[in-house]
């Protein structure tokens, strides 16, 4: 499992968590288990639920036989809902490692990744919702042109959107090297790489609504955290992170700020550090994959 997904800032996530043996704690992105593994081994009475959306990640988890987890094949955008399914009403500390795994990166079949051919999907779960394919061929100019400004940054998201859309005119776009000879004119020189990963991140977070499903995470973890639960959550690009930092700053992912009658900012959290924990240059060296994780952790105060 470890092979996988290298788990990143495996001690830091732990230690965030300050875990107690006997609470109960969620990994919302089980992925290939590395960081529930961990979770496991400092438990001992304690409960375990891991969440994930994939059939990967489900076989996965069989492999694990400890009688304190439970596995959740579910989006954590339901969070609330499954933990009471499962008879948990509060825990203790919630994990969560954003984006995709590097398994779903390395399979071509699954469309994440530029570095292979293979057919635009990019469905965190391949059972359902539309797939890239979808979004390239249906959206009008005028949503392509949004996705790619808002999700991917992309500085010519307009020029994009039109190419695509005078592309599709004579057949669909359905594969990645479709899609990169679309982009390929309109890349900066020696760039290319960083360009393609940007438009394909737009697909991907509109694909599998990846915004809405973290602000919708986010708004229920103050629900479900005991007093002095945790809230760790590791991030790989910026609108994520800035969306994370602001719900622990204010409540609000959106950075609005409010306060009592004496000025006091209403937060249902409190940060546990200041600044985002980075990987060390150890880590960078063994998992390059580290470079871009941002570790922001949060504690539920005591009323």
């Amino acid at each position: 499992m470890m092979e996988y997904h290298v788990p990143v800032m495996l001690g830091e996530c732990l230690e965030g968590l300050n875990i107690d043996p006997k609470g109960v704690y969620v990994d919302v992105t089980f992925g290939g288990g590395g960081h529930s593994k961990a979770i496991l081994e400092k438990l001992d009475g304690g409960r375990l639920l891991a969440f994930d959306q994939d059939d990967d990640a489900r076989e996965n988890a069989q492999e694990i036989t400890d009688k304190q987890f439970t596995f959740v094949s579910a989006n954590f955008r339901h969070l609330k809902k499954y933990l009471r399914v499962h008879g948990v009403r509060k825990v203790d500390g919630i994990l969560a490692d954003l984006g995709i795994s590097s398994h779903q990166i390395d399979e071509p079949s699954r469309g994440f990744s530029t570095r292979f051919d293979g057919e635009l999907d990019m469905r965190m779960n391949p059972k359902g919702g539309r797939s890239a394919k979808e979004v390239l061929n249906t959206y009008s100019v005028e949503e392509l042109h949004k996705i790619f400004g808002m999700y991917g940054e992309v500085k010519n998201a307009k020029t994009v959107a039109q190419a695509i859309d005078m592309a599709r005119i004579n057949k669909p776009i359905e594969s990645i090297e479709e899609l990169k000879a679309i982009l390929m004119p309109l890349a900066p020189k020696h760039r290319e790489f960083k360009y393609f990963a940007q438009v394909f991140q737009a697909i991907r977070i509109e694909v599998n609504e990846e915004l809405a499903v973290l602000e919708e995470f986010l708004e229920q973890v103050p629900e479900v955290l005991n007093d002095n639960g945790r809230l760790v959550v590791m991030s790989y690009h910026s609108l994520e992170d800035r969306m994370v930092k602001n719900f622990i700053r204010g409540g609000h992912v959106d950075g609005r700020i409010e306060k009592d009658f004496y000025g006091n900012v209403l937060k249902p959290l409190a940060a546990v550090s200041r600044k985002p924990i980075v990987a060390n240059e150890e880590e960078l060296q063994r998992n390059p994959r580290a470079r871009s994780a941002k570790l922001r952790i949060a504690e539920k105060p005591e009323n």
